[in-house]
């Protein structure tokens, strides 16, 4: 029997059923206010919001956006970014996500996307198409009286300042700091002029706003080098303040940058804790503290997802800082990114081309995105039954080459 729900784009007066099937799916009240409605206009691009209809009614829906992402070493790469993915309850397991996701991987494939993004919502849904997890989220809270800082701190001790500033200044100020930072790590993501909108309220998805405080941090040269967004609770015991400060995002183009503002927010009057907000698992962040241990994780987890559209140009992109030379044959159940490769690799660049040679690696399409940005290492992949080697020891000397400093980090959801 042939299924009666069709998968394609939508148009634009679709867009207002094609958004309450969205927040259905996500299990948000399926109202729509005319602000919404306008701010989703906003995101419509002609082909990249998918929706499944049975009959009339919008069932199922799928947008993707252009994005760029930092490889290892700092180049970005163009990605389709996937997100606002839902099927309404009453049309699960019928095959429909499969369906949008083919349809979108097959045009970002035929746009020349390198690879595809998306935050997964839950863990077992995107490995069959080829997605592998490839940054980890970590958050912290600081037990303030704990942190060893004098209370009395007032400025940065390098000659820098800290100013709260407004949401126009964040608009003017924060998307050159983000470059900035965005090239030098390895998994962030670009930013829309609309994401900065969203964030200092200018554009509002029509639910409750509430302002946050946005302060800057300048270098002694006067240097923008760091900038937070973050709230406050209002929590009181026995006539004693208990608040804490929640970071929505706090980019730092260099350490001191970040220590500033980091002891910026220890030091704020009535403020006891810090949660810090999505950060990488090896963030400096407990080391800025006389005594670390104030710092406790409190959440980590999977964050990034990769899929890999084009191995050759994914593994010529990212740096190495070793030289070497390895043959992967690549499995790929969607057909799009499968083969057999040999890249050979230095500090002063990389090749990477199809070839018959004898492999030494044997992996899935989403565990080679799980090791190009440096989260997850061949050895622990081939531990775990994930990788074969063809050769003995050829594990190792994957790791050797594909090894990174630190690990990557996406700072962002979309």
């Amino acid at each position: 029997m042939t299924d009666p729900v069709e998968v394609r784009p939508i148009t634009e007066p679709e867009l207002a059923d094609w958004h309450r099937a969205m927040k259905t799916g996500f299990l948000h009240p399926p109202t729509l206010t005319e602000a919404q409605l306008e701010a989703r206009r906003r995101q419509f691009v002609p082909g990249r919001l998918l929706g499944a209809f049975d009959g009339p009614r919008c069932v199922a829906t799928f947008r993707s956006f252009a994005q760029e992402l930092t490889a290892v070493g700092g180049a970005p790469v163009p990605a389709d970014a996937v997100s606002n993915v839902t099927v309404s309850p009453t049309h699960r397991r019928r095959g429909l996500l499969t369906r949008m996701m083919s349809q979108d991987l097959a045009a970002a494939k035929d746009r020349g996307d390198v690879v595809a993004t998306l935050i997964a919502a839950e863990y077992p849904i995107y490995g069959r198409y080829g997605f592998g997890p490839a940054t980890t989220l970590t958050e912290w809270k600081i037990d303030v009286p704990r942190s060893g800082l004098d209370p009395r701190w007032s400025r940065p001790e390098d000659g820098g300042r800290i100013d709260l500033v407004d949401g126009e200044d964040v608009r003017k100020l924060g998307p050159e700091l983000h470059e900035r930072v965005r090239r030098a790590t390895p998994g962030a993501v670009s930013r829309s002029d609309l994401w900065w909108q969203v964030q200092t309220g200018a554009v509002r998805w029509g639910d409750a706003w509430t302002e946050p405080f946005h302060a800057v941090y300048r270098s002694a040269a006067g240097e923008v080098e760091g900038m937070v967004s973050y709230r406050s609770d209002d929590h009181w015991q026995h006539k004693q303040p208990y608040n804490t400060a929640e970071v929505d995002w706090l980019l730092g183009a260099t350490p001191a940058a970040e220590r500033a503002l980091w002891h910026y927010l220890c030091s704020i009057d009535w403020i006891t804790s810090v949660k810090s907000g999505r950060r990488s698992p090896d963030d400096l962040l407990p080391h800025h503290l006389p005594d670390p241990r104030a710092a406790r994780i409190t959440g980590q987890a999977d964050w990034l997802w990769v899929r890999i559209l084009d191995v050759v140009r994914a593994l010529e992109a990212r740096t190495y800082d070793t030289a070497g030379s390895l043959v992967l044959a690549v499995a790929d159940r969607q057909g799009l990114a499968g083969g057999r490769y040999r890249l050979d690799a230095s500090p002063e660049g990389a090749s990477c081309a199809p070839t018959t040679g004898t492999p030494d690696l044997a992996l899935d399409v989403a565990d080679l995105a799980s090791v190009w940005l440096g989260d997850q290492t061949v050895a622990r992949l081939h531990a775990l039954g994930r990788v074969q080697e063809q050769r003995v020891g050829a594990a190792r000397e994957a790791d050797a080459l594909l090894r990174t400093s630190g690990r990557p980090w996406c700072p962002d959801i979309f």
